[in-house]
This record gives structure tokens, sequence and C-alpha cells, in this order.
């Protein structure tokens, strides 16, 4: 009886110890759903949705040159305070501020260095103003020798021009608006950091309604490939070689001589330093024999063909390279697509003064008959700037697609340079021979060839000099690479016209 009476106690007791570690894993792990439930609650409360569309944080990113944005501060969700934006965005790297205005315009800057409260003038040659009032957006760089913007324990500004949150409020302010000086009927900032128009870029619309910053950085889809999508020797021998193949090539027909290659492109893309490089190469040192630069509209006003010597006193290689007016979107404005037609048969005289708002009209004579061959257009290039590739308007793309229609008409061959490689993706920057190893430029030549309607195999990559004060082995390869494609696919016209 007594024996019986202990198991019955410990049979309670074992039941009551293994019931009560059931309860406790039980309400354990309930518990944990229930933190777990919160938490997510918590995250999707605090969750902060970016005003700036998929389709403007792509173009920003083009501008930027393959990075990616993440929103680190919001002004209506943190405040228009000066110490919210500096605790979301100190010491956070390369930012852009991104603000909205009543008026529909979305506009900001960019800086590359800290925000650190330091009371310094900053010094950021990359540093710009942009402004969207429709598709495409307004770029402003800081101008040479000036100093970026001050960094103090206030609101972001960009050359102590250009406020934004002013005073903690949705506000923006352009400062000395007295030392404006008037052109025509705009107001443009001078002898600054910064050269813009408050009407311009954000339409004197001072009131914000949102005011955002992101974050930027590379984008780690920017990829070297494993196997190069197009082979190079990038070698001496290569060069020397190419250089030779140049020197000796022959027309197909005896009576054209020499090749005639025509360069067509956006303002700024990069034609006539083509010419430059390639004339460099031959000379042996870096020249600059045709006008070139980075102005907003077409430093190339006039129709030139530029032959090349072998050497300084050597005799002239077997191709001319033809420069023309940059294409500009506006109506009234660049090369007219008329002049492009007389170029391309002939009728044009080197040294022919563009009108824009009148095209060239040969003389009866001269009109009555066709050219010679010889005095054709054999090639046309399409030049590119691979850093605006996905900015192009679409008044641009169909002004091209206008000169491509009527290239395609008489039967001449077309290539496209894309320019400015370095310039667009940081693998190239760092190393020049990461080209065709590079996934980001495999994309931005199958984004060319997919805009201007030519194979793949027909968009060349290339990096023009333009800063550089000696030759270099890499840059060379490719340049002579695609003259050497641009002579025999005049050969393949020639063949045609035989």
């Amino acid at each position: 009886m007594v024996l019986w009476t202990l198991s019955l106690k410990e049979s309670v007791f074992q039941f009551s110890f293994v019931l009560f570690w059931f309860f406790f894993f039980f309400f354990f792990y309930f518990y944990s759903l229930f933190l777990a439930q919160m938490q997510k609650a918590k995250v999707r409360k605090v969750s902060i949705t970016p005003d700036l569309t998929e389709e403007k944080r792509k173009q920003l990113c083009a501008l930027l040159g393959n990075v990616e944005l993440s929103l680190l501060y919001k002004a209506s969700v943190h405040g228009y305070q000066a110490s919210a934006f500096h605790q979301k965005c100190d010491n956070q790297g390369p930012t852009l501020i991104v603000a909205y205005n009543r008026s529909g315009y979305i506009f900001g800057g960019y800086t590359s260095v800290d925000y650190a409260q330091s009371g310094q003038q900053i010094t950021d040659e990359e540093a710009l103003l942009f402004s969207f009032h429709g598709k495409i957006p307004t770029c402003i760089k800081v101008n040479s020798g000036y100093n970026a913007r001050y960094d103090d324990a206030g609101g972001p500004n960009f050359g102590q021009q250009l406020y934004f949150c002013y005073n903690n409020q949705p506000a923006v302010y352009s400062q000395e608006r007295n030392e404006y000086c008037h052109k025509g009927m705009s107001t443009m900032m001078t002898n600054k950091a910064f050269s813009f128009s408050p009407a311009t870029l954000y339409g004197n619309d001072t009131q914000l309604t949102e005011c955002e910053v992101y974050k930027v950085e590379d984008d780690p889809h920017v990829s070297a490939e494993e196997k190069p999508w197009r082979k190079v020797l990038w070698t001496a021998n290569r060069r020397a070689e190419l250089m030779e193949i140049i020197r000796n090539h022959k027309p197909l027909m005896t009576s054209v001589s020499p090749v005639r290659i025509l360069m067509i492109g956006p303002v700024g893309a990069g034609k006539s330093s083509f010419f430059n490089s390639i004339n460099s190469i031959f000379t042996g040192h870096v020249t600059n024999k045709a006008m070139s630069g980075s102005a907003g509209t077409s430093l190339t006003v006039q129709f030139r063909t530029y032959p090349v010597n072998d050497g300084r006193e050597g005799k002239p290689l077997p191709f001319v390279l033809c420069d023309t007016m940059g294409l500009e979107e506006q109506s009234g404005a660049g090369l007219d697509i008329e002049d492009i037609s007389s170029i391309l048969q002939g009728h044009v005289p080197d040294r022919y003064k563009f009108n824009p708002t009148t095209p060239f009209q040969p003389d009866e004579q001269k009109s009555s008959r066709p050219a010679a061959l010889q005095e054709k257009i054999h090639c046309v290039v399409y030049v590119i700037d691979a850093t605006k590739i996905s900015l192009m308007s679409d008044k641009l793309q169909e002004k091209l697609a206008s000169i491509r229609r009527k290239v395609n008409s008489l039967g001449i061959s077309q290539i496209v340079l894309m320019t400015k490689v370095d310039e667009a993706c940081p693998l190239v920057e760092e190393d020049l021979q990461s080209l065709y190893v590079s996934s980001y430029i495999k994309t931005k030549v199958q984004e060319v060839s997919s805009r201007l309607g030519v194979p793949v195999s027909c968009v060349l990559p290339v990096k023009n000099y333009s800063q550089e004060l000696e030759l270099e082995l890499n840059c060379d390869v490719l340049l002579l690479s695609a003259l050497q494609q641009m002579l025999n696919f005049a050969d393949d016209y020639l063949d045609d016209a035989c």
C-alpha cells in the first residue's frame, strides 16, 4: 500500500513536470511568433516609399554612370530640419539630392564628397546640378576652379548659391540674385560655381513638396564577365599591324581614292575628337587639329574633310574623315537632314558653313548632274556618347532614324562608334582592356543596336584622346580597329557600286 502510494506520487510529479515544460515551450513558441509579427509590423510602419519614379531613377543612374540609388532621407518623414538631414546623410559617401516642387519640376544636385559638418569649403569636380521638366534631364556641371559646396551644419547647399530645405522649411533658395546677368529672356548666374537660371532649374517655384537624399553606390551588376565577348590583341605588334593594314589599304575601285567617311552624331559625342585621335596616332603625338570640346552647341559649324598624313611630312593615307555640325533635337538647330542628303551625294564642298535654318542649295550646274563616285560618301559613322544612350530623346532618335532611312536608300554602309566608354564604366576607366569583359558595356552596345536599328556587330566601342598628353597602346588598338572596320564597310559599298 505504501509502495503504491509512493508510485502514484512519483507519477503525478512526473506528469506535472512534463506538463510544465509543455506549457513553457508552448508559451515560448507563440510569444516568439508574436514578437516576430510585431517586428514585421514595425518595419512596415517605418517603410519609406521614394517619390522618384523608376523611369527618372534609371535616367539619373545613367547620368551618374552605372550607379545604384538607395534612399537615405525623406523630408516629409524625417523632417526638413538640417539636423534631421545630417543625422541621416552624414558620412554616407556620394549622395544625390532630389527635390520636387508644385510646378512639377524634379531637380537637385550630386556630390561625390561626404557631408561631415566640417566647416570647410568642398572641392568636387564631379558635382553637378540637374533638372527635369519633361523627359530628359538638364545637367549643369560645377565650373572649373570653384568650390562645389560649403560643408556646414546647415541644410545642403551647392556653391553657396542653391540651398535646399532653406531655414528648415520646405523651400529652396537661390542666393545673390542681384548678380545675375540677362541673356535674352533668361536670367543666368555668372562667375559662380554653377551657371544656372532659377527659371530653368525649378521654374522659379521655391516651395518644395518633397526633398529626398539618395546614397549613390557603384552598381554591383557592373561586373566583368569571365570570357571576353569580343577578342582583341592588346599588343604593340597588333597596333603596328593595324597601322600597316590602313597604310596599304587600296579601295576596290582604283578611281576612288581616298575613301570618304562621314561622321554624324549629337553635339559633344566626339566626332571631331575621333579625327584628332586618329591623326594623333599617325603623327606620333597627341594633336588637336579639329576643334573639339564639350560646349552645349556644336563647335563644328562647317563641313570639313580631314585627310590624315602618315607622319608629319608623310604622304596622305587612303581615307578622309568628313566632319559635320552636331545633331540637335530642336528643329531649326544643328545639322539639317537635307544638308546630310547633299553631303552623301557629294554636292557639299569643303568648308561650307552650315545654316540650320536654310539647307544647302547646290548651284544648277552641279545639281543637274550626279557627282562622281569619288566625291560621294562611302561609309557613314554614327558617333554616340556611351554615357548618354539612355538619355537620348525621342526627337533625336527620330532624327537619327530619318537619316538612316536616307542612307539606306543610297545603299551606303553604316557603322556606330560608341565613345566615352571609360566614363560610362568604372571597370573600363580603371583598365581599358576590361572593355570586352564588361557586362555593362555589352548592355550599352545592345541598347545602341536596338535604338538605332543596327546589328550589334556594327557597334564599335572606343575611347578618344581627350585629356591625355601621351599616346596609349590600348587606346590606339581600339581606335585603329574601328578605322579598319570603316574601311572594310566602305569596300562593301564600293563593291556594290561597281
